[in-house]
């Protein structure tokens, strides 16, 4: 007996090309994060994953890559990649020790900063990641954190933040930033202090910088985008009470930073071209700053 089958529709047959299709491009689309994302432009202190190096302990996490010091019980710098699929609305959420350090490493808790007078300073700020609560969420970890004078916190460096997100929301840009403390001792509500803590020290810094890398968005890999006409911007402030809104007058070179920090910033950027980059000061005018509503402390 001859059985004769039924010849597949052509949605049948399309089907899986379909949807293998429709998964690749949501892969593609969604944001890739880790070191493939947040280290792309270099390691400043060529940090590692090895418990042996408590002071310079790499932590490349899901939003964020950062190196850790245990001595100061604070990150030495935390980078990241800013693009449009990061930003959103997501709320603040509460304050949390890290889990995901070593044993025996200075594990700092939300209460180590309580009185001190210092504000609880993220590095990679929560509107940085609002895209999901997981993303804002993580920037609430101890170890993004670095006692920070309010007036830098909330003022100048909230100014910073702001400028930043409307390069990559305004302008289509992507944005490779780093940050962190220098020094010891700063001013914040209570005065000068040189250590904030009472179960734990935090080192309370001298000095806050950042640095920015800022490419255009859209395809191809950002290493290549990177060349003379590439903007940098970089800054260094006092951590005291003297900081107002404007962040403008605290620009540096790149070179500075690396100076006051000993890092290398942007070294897997061919040093033909990255390293002039790194002598110029960004002039690019900047509008006055309007003073951001937000509690910042908590």
């Amino acid at each position: 007996m001859q059985i004769t089958t039924r010849p597949a529709s052509i949605k049948t047959k399309l089907f899986p090309i379909l949807t293998i299709t429709a998964l690749l491009f949501a892969a593609w689309a969604l944001p890739v994060y880790g070191q493939s994302a947040n280290l792309t432009m270099g390691n400043p202190s060529q940090a590692k994953a090895d418990t042996s190096q408590k002071d310079n302990f790499l932590m490349d996490k899901d939003f964020f890559a950062l190196s850790y010091n245990t001595s100061k019980g604070t990150p030495n710098w935390v980078s990241w990649r800013l693009a449009k699929t990061d930003l959103g609305t997501a709320p603040r959420f509460q304050f949390h020790p890290d889990e995901d350090l070593p044993t025996g490493f200075n594990q700092i808790t939300p209460r180590d900063y309580t009185g001190g007078g210092f504000d609880r300073g993220h590095m990679c700020p929560h509107s940085d990641r609002g895209a999901s609560d997981d993303m804002s969420d993580a920037t609430f970890v101890m170890s993004n954190m670095i006692p920070q004078s309010p007036n830098v916190n909330q003022k100048a460096w909230a100014q910073l933040e702001a400028y930043c997100r409307d390069l990559v929301e305004k302008e289509n840009k992507t944005l490779y930033i780093i940050d962190g403390p220098a020094g010891q001792g700063g001013t914040g509500r209570n005065g000068k202090k040189q250590t904030v803590g009472t179960a734990h020290t935090v080192v309370v810094p001298a000095k806050c910088w950042k640095v920015i890398m800022v490419v255009d968005a859209g395809h191809g890999k950002d290493v290549s985008k990177v060349n003379d006409n590439t903007r940098l911007i970089a800054v260094i402030m006092p951590n005291d009470m003297s900081v107002g809104e404007e962040w403008a007058g605290f620009r540096v070179s790149v070179k500075d930073v690396e100076t006051l920090t000993g890092y290398k910033f942007f070294d897997k950027v061919s040093a033909a071209v990255i390293e002039p980059l790194k002598e110029v000061v960004d002039d690019e005018p900047i509008t006055h700053a309007t003073p951001i509503h937000q509690d910042r402390k908590s």
